[in-house]
C-alpha cells in the first residue's frame, strides 16, 4: 500500500489526481462509488485488468463493467449503439445503471471475457466520477470483496482484503445505495434486466412498454450462476406475506440451533427474545435496507453463528434488488411460507 487518501468529509478532491495516475501507470485503486465500493484499474490496460481479477480471485469468465465519465468515453468503447441504448443512458446516467453494449476492438477481451459486449457506467458519485475523469480513460471496476464473497459498503469494510493488493486507497465514508447498479442490455429493442438494482423495472418501462427479468431466468446465458454475496456462515431466507406467521416460522428455526443470529426490520428486531437480532432497517423505508444490507451481512457474520436467519421482504421496487442479494447470500435456501 503505497497511499491511503481520506475523503470522507472533504470538498477538495485534488488528490484523487495522486490516484488517477496510479490509475494511469497499470496500478489498482480501491474507491467508493454510490452503490458499493470499487477496484478499479485502467479498463483499457490489458495488464492491469489481470490484476484486478488475481486480487479479487476472480474467474476470468467473468467480465468486468467499465465506468466512464462522458458519453465521449462511451463512444470511445462501444459501437451501433441504438436509440433506445442512447434514451436509457440520458435517462439514467450518471447513476446506478449499467447497460451492455457492443464493444470496440480498444477494449481488451480480459474486459469482457471474450465476449463481443461490454458494460459501462457513469457513476454519480463525486469521488468515482472525478477519479474517472482525471484518470482520462475507462475505468474497469468490479465491487470491492474476494469474489463470491459479501460486498463492501464503507472503507473499514473491505480494507483489510484489500490493503496489501492495490497502490492506493481512498476512504469515502458509507455508499449512499449500498447495491449494485441495475444492468440492462437491449435485444431487438427489448431491455432485458440481468442484474437488479435501484433502478427499477417500472423506471425502465416509461421508455419499452416490455420489459424482461432475465435474472430470474436460470437458464438464460445471461445470467451469472455463480455465488455472490455469501457469508462465511449458513444462512436461510425466511418469507411470509403475513409478517406473523414469519415470525413465527423464524422463531421455530432459531430454536433448532445453538448459536442463531437473526437479520430483522426495524419493526420487528423486538420480537425474537434470547436471541442475537441485528436491525437492518425499516420495511417502510426499503432504501434504508437497501444501504444497510452488506454491512448487516458483514456485521452478523462476525458473531460466527450456527446459522444466520433472514427476514425477507415484499418483491417490488427496490425490494426486488434486496430479495435478490438475499436469496444469493443464501445459496437458494429459502422458506417461503
Amino acid at each position: 500500500m503505497k497511499k491511503i487518501i481520506d475523503l470522507k468529509d472533504k470538498i477538495d478532491y485534488s488528490e484523487l489526481e495522486y490516484a488517477a495516475n496510479v490509475i494511469k501507470s497499470g496500478g489498482l485503486v480501491l474507491f467508493p462509488t454510490e452503490t458499493v465500493y470499487g477496484l478499479g484499474a485502467n479498463g483499457l490496460d490489458e495488464n492491469a485488468v489481470k490484476k484486478i481479477y488475481v486480487a479479487k480471485g476472480r474467474n476470468f469468465n467473468n467480465p468486468i463493467n467499465l465506468l466512464v465519465s462522458d458519453m465521449n468515453m462511451i463512444k470511445a468503447v462501444a459501437k451501433n449503439i441504438s436509440p433506445l441504448e442512447y434514451k436509457l443512458m440520458e435517462a439514467f446516467f450518471p447513476g446506478p445503471f449499467t447497460i451492455i453494449l457492443n464493444k470496440k476492438e480498444i477494449v481488451p477481451d480480459i474486459v469482457t471475457a471474450n465476449m463481443p459486449y461490454v458494460g459501462v457506467r457513469m457513476p454519480s458519485g463525486i469521488i468515482a466520477k472525478k477519479l474517472v475523469e482525471y484518470a482520462g480513460a475507462p475505468v474497469a471496476a468490479p465491487s470491492a470483496n474476494i469474489s463470491g464473497k459479501i460486498s463492501g459498503t464503507s472503507f473499514q469494510d473491505i480494507f483489510e482484503d484489500f490493503k496489501d493488493k492495490v497502490d492506493c486507497a481512498i476512504d469515502g465514508g458509507n455508499s449512499e445505495i449500498g447495491i449494485e447498479s441495475t444492468i440492462v442490455k437491449v435485444i431487438d429493442e427489448i431491455p432485458h434486466i440481468l442484474r437488479p438494482g435501484s433502478i427499477t423495472e417500472e423506471q425502465i418501462k416509461q421508455f419499452s412498454n416490455v420489459v424482461l427479468n432475465d435474472y430470474e431466468d436460470e437458464n438464460s446465458v445471461n445470467v451469472n450462476h455463480s455465488n455472490h454475496y455469501t457469508p462465511n456462515s449458513n444462512c436461510v431466507l425466511v418469507y411470509s406475506d403475513d409478517n406473523e406467521k414469519m415470525v413465527e416460522k423464524i422463531k421455530e428455526i432459531a430454536k433448532d440451533y445453538s448459536k442463531p443470529c437473526i437479520l430483522a426490520s426495524h419493526e420487528n428486531s423486538n420480537c425474537y427474545a434470547n436471541n442475537l437480532v441485528i436491525d437492518f432497517g425499516s420495511k417502510a423505508n426499503l432504501n434504508e435496507i437497501a444501504k444497510n444490507i452488506f454491512s448487516s451481512l458483514r456485521k452478523v457474520d462476525s458473531f460466527h453463528p450456527d446459522i444466520i436467519i433472514i427476514e425477507g421482504m415484499k418483491k417490488s421496487g427496490i425490494g426486488i434488488a434486496i430479495m435478490n442479494r438475499l436469496m444469493k447470500a443464501c445459496n437458494g435456501n429459502c422458506v417461503g411460507i
